[in-house]
């Protein structure tokens, strides 16, 4: 009954935040964060719906008038929101929706795995923490970087009962969330650190030891096949970039002489709460003073293997927020430990209540599109007007893809000053290329092609 009643209270607040983050989530990917990465993902899905549906060949729509294929994590996720399209019509929050879910899933079991081997306290409190801090929005994101950690907190999960109580199914589970997680996205690996204590650990039997070998050993192999062996494969063959990272010489120095921005990604984008932050310092202290060895050891092999990412992203790191969420879960397990040693009841409700609402204030801006974006939903029906679905389009959205995206077209995205470059136009028009799509806010110019389409937000050129 006592275990039947905590789970009652994280099950309540799971919901709670379930609830609230499903506001605007049938919003398009129009907010100002990671738009492209969303937009990059939703191509994949849509692809595989409307090209080709083998897994093994994701393809983007800023193909440069080629396949599309890319090298890419291994697009589980994107394949589910794919199956769940074909049953019920392509719509781009479906993939919100399932991230959501499978990203509150992962925060029930982490509450578990804390509670087996902490206590009850501390499972509710760093749970709450992780569902306050940049899980918050990334859980509502078309991206992977939550879900892949959800599946390796699954795993994990299963992996110490595999230990504990051995089974088949244990096992079993393990590994398959185990390397869903992994190929999902390579740094959820972090968390395999976790077993070096119980292989270590002379009560294990060595039976348990061996299995639990040779199941790591062949999810190691299938993720090494998808990264270094298929995914360069595929770029080399197909033209497209892959990001394998960067050496850890290159990487190192880069973090080096960026140090502020990637301490940033600690301090703020973490939890995006400064209480929080500061609990976690406190844990850290805490965990040292009381000789807390399981906490020290659990977030310490998690660390070491997080600071090889670290200097393996370099550039990646510092710029982009969403590298940090591998090691938030085991940040909020020390914050949330932190908080367990004030006394006072009081004093724990308000920090535990100010931190969260200041971990969500500043998250809430990504539940809501600017009015000022909207104009971009306009695209497709514009496209429709004037050209062919199979017809190649040039945009200039840069680096991002969105506006290629948002058209439902094929073809080339590029900086505003390639518009100007009349090789450049004159090599894709020979490539197939039969429209320009200038987003006006950007690019003011005319152009001196034959205008088919124009308002207040774009103009529409025909190459030739």
């Amino acid at each position: 009954m006592k275990k039947q009643n905590m789970y009652k209270r994280i099950e309540f607040w799971l919901l709670l935040f379930f609830l609230i983050r499903l506001i605007g989530i049938t919003n398009p990917p129009l907010e100002i964060s990671h738009n492209w990465r969303q937009v990059t993902g939703l191509m994949v899905t849509r692809n595989f719906l409307e090209v080709d549906d083998n897994i093994l060949y994701p393809r983007v729509d800023d193909n440069k008038g080629q396949t599309g294929i890319i090298g890419m994590e291994f697009p589980f996720m994107n394949y589910v929101y794919f199956l769940v399209a074909k049953v019920f019509g392509y719509t781009h929050w479906y993939g919100r929706l399932l991230n959501l879910l499978l990203s509150t899933i992962g925060i029930f079991y982490f509450y578990r795995l804390v509670q087996k081997y902490f206590n009850p306290q501390l499972a509710l409190f760093s749970s709450l923490i992780l569902s306050c801090s940049i899980w918050f929005a990334f859980s509502r994101k078309t991206m992977p970087d939550t879900a892949c950690i959800s599946f390796m907190l699954i795993g994990v999960y299963y992996g110490v009962e595999y230990f504990k109580h051995g089974g088949v199914k244990n096992i079993l589970l393990y590994t398959t969330l185990t390397a869903l997680a992994m190929l999902t996205k390579i740094p959820a690996g972090i968390y395999l650190s976790l077993f070096v204590l119980p292989i270590v650990s002379a009560t294990t039997e060595n039976k348990k030891k061996i299995i639990w070998c040779i199941a790591t050993g062949s999810i190691l192999a299938v993720v090494y096949v998808w990264y270094f062996v298929w995914n360069p494969y595929l770029s080399a063959t197909y033209g497209n970039w892959y990001n394998s990272g960067k050496s850890l010489t290159e990487g190192f120095l880069e973090i080096v002489n960026n140090l502020g921005e990637a301490l940033e990604k600690f301090y703020f984008s973490s939890f995006h709460s400064y209480i929080f932050f500061s609990c976690f310092i406190l844990g850290i202290y805490f965990a040292f003073k009381k000789k807390e060895k399981l906490l020290l050891y659990s977030f310490s092999l998690v660390a070491v293997l997080f600071l090889v990412y670290i200097f393996k992203s370099g550039y990646f790191f510092y710029h982009h927020n969403y590298y940090i969420i591998p090691i938030v879960p085991v940040m909020a397990l020390v914050a949330g430990f932190a908080i367990t040693q004030f006394k006072n009841k009081w004093f724990v409700m308000v920090v535990l209540l100010a931190g969260m609402i200041e971990g969500i204030a500043n998250q809430q801006h990504d539940f809501f599109n600017k009015k000022t974006e909207l104009y971009k939903l306009n695209l497709a029906s514009i496209a429709d007007s004037v050209s062919r679905k199979e017809d190649l389009i040039l945009v200039n959205g840069g680096d991002n893809p969105q506006l290629i995206y948002l058209t439902h077209r094929k073809g080339w995205s590029c900086e505003d000053s390639k518009l100007l470059d009349t090789t450049f136009v004159q090599d894709i028009t020979q490539q197939g290329c039969r429209y320009i799509f200038v987003d006006r806010h950007s690019f003011q110019p005319d152009l001196a092609k034959q205008k088919v389409y124009q308002d207040e937000n774009f103009v529409v050129y025909k190459t030739n």
